[in-house]
Parts: C-alpha cells; structure tokens; sequence
C-alpha cells in the first residue's frame, strides 16, 4: 500500500499502563493536517486490533506472536507488589519473590508478565481483570504483582506498591502490520525513536542546500590544492628583508665559483 492510498488520519492503539501523550503532542506539532486518533484495546487483544485494521499502528506489550508484525522494543518496565497501605510489607523499600511465599498472590485472567511459576499461594479463582485483582486486595483477600503502570494506573488511597526484584519484566513495543507501513507510520517511528523534523530518515525532509564552493570542489572531483607559492626574481620566498640577502649571497656564490674555475696564474720561463 503506497502513502496516496491511505486514508487522511492515523489511529494509534495502545495497551493500559501506556501512557502516548508525548509522542501525540509531537505528531500534532509536525502534522497538523493529519488528525491522530487514540485506541485504547486491552493487552490481550492488540494485536488482533493490528491485524483487523483497526488501528494503524499501536504500544503492545511484548511477546508478538507472528511474523505479519514489526515490532520497535521501546522500554522495559519496573515490576512491583501491590499491597495494602497497613501491610506489613508496606515498611521496607522493596521485596523479593521469596518473600510472598507466605502471601496470597492473585493472577489475573489478563496478566502481562507470563509467569513460568507462580510465586505466593494461589488464590481461589483468577480474577477477570486487573481492576478485579486491585478491588481484592482492597479487601485484603490478597496481593497482586504487576508492571508499575498498572500499580499507577489502578492507584488507590488505600493501596501502595513496593518494586518487586527477581520477577518477571513486560516491556513495551511499537508495532505494525508489516505490509502497511505506510508513509504515516514510517512519520510515528521517527517520532518515537526521537528524530528530528529535519532528520535525513524523515519522511518529507529537505537536505540542506550545499554552499556552492563545496558543490563545485564535488564536481571536479575533490577538493583543489592551493599552487605552491611563485617566488619572484630578486625576492626570497618567504618574503622580508632575505630577499636582498639572497641575491648578493648569490651573487658572491658564483664569483667564488668562476674563480676556482680560472685556478691559479702561471710563471713566465
């Protein structure tokens, strides 16, 4: 699909915890005339959004199945406990994994973190959402391990979040349908990988126009070499007062020389 194809907007998808402001205030800064719309799709089911055209491009949390996407890895995040504000956990700076072995940790059915074994004591049923989990642990039926977005995005006055060390990490992607990358998107990539408006990888960007010294020099080839410089008859090279000093040397020089060519006189018998 070629960039005249495309319709005059551009819908960017993002998953919770992703928070696109920044790199919109850009894209309407440099493209005013191309209205960007915000899709907000849970983790689970953003990249079947790609895929339906849903949405031109959007934040996903990482693995993409498939080879049809592009994926950009933007950042990893920190992941941290969720807890109540009395708990005792609530005292230190941060918790390891063996440390909820005696908690109770709640996994949501949405879970981004892909745990290979759960830590803590499994709850009686998964909660549905996230939303779920944060409102159990509320009610002290439990805690919740979760990316920091979350934790901030389900924030609480009753609940605090501590960083969680040696758990499982969900980083955040900029992705695509491979086969659309259109003209728009190539304009979001170069936004989010922080190029400037006049970057050479920019779409729609002016190279600067060459001084014209140096656009000739590229037309003959390279740079010239200045010619050496010409001494004049009677002038040193290096100019000043040698000039009159060479020239007598000189010219004592070659008497000295037609002397000892001539040699000495000879005796009369």
């Amino acid at each position: 699909m070629t960039g005249s194809e495309v319709s005059p907007s551009f819908r960017l998808a993002y998953v919770p915890g992703v928070t696109p402001t920044k790199w919109v205030r850009i894209w309407n800064e440099r493209l005013p005339g191309i209205p960007l719309s915000l899709v907000a799709v849970p983790a689970a089911e953003a990249t079947e959004l790609l895929r339906g055209g849903g949405a031109d491009a959007g934040f996903v949390r990482l693995p993409v199945d498939g080879t049809d996407l592009s994926a950009i890895p933007l950042y990893t995040e920190q992941t941290v406990v969720v807890i109540p504000k009395d708990h005792v956990a609530a005292a230190v700076d941060g918790l390891s994994l063996a440390e909820l072995a005696d908690e109770i940790v709640l996994h949501p059915l949405d879970d981004t973190l892909g745990w290979e074994q759960l830590p803590g004591k499994p709850a009686v049923e998964r909660p549905a959402t996230t939303a779920d989990a944060v409102e159990l642990v509320a009610a002290g039926v439990g805690v919740l391990v979760v990316p920091q977005s979350l934790a901030r995005l389900h924030h609480r006055k009753d609940l605090t979040y501590r960083p969680l060390s040696d758990a499982p990490e969900s980083r955040i992607a900029l992705s695509w349908p491979e086969d659309r990358t259109t003209d728009q998107v190539e304009d979001f990539i170069g936004i989010v990988r922080g190029r400037t408006v006049n970057s050479s990888r920019g779409r729609g960007a002016t190279p600067a126009e060459q001084p014209k010294s140096k656009a000739k020099r590229a037309e003959d080839g390279g740079t010239r070499r200045k010619p050496a410089a010409r001494a004049s008859a009677g002038k040193n090279p290096r100019g000043g007062s040698g000039g009159a000093k060479g020239v007598k040397g000189g010219a004592r020089g070659a008497k000295g020389a037609s002397a000892a060519k001539r040699g000495k006189p000879r005796r009369r018998p």
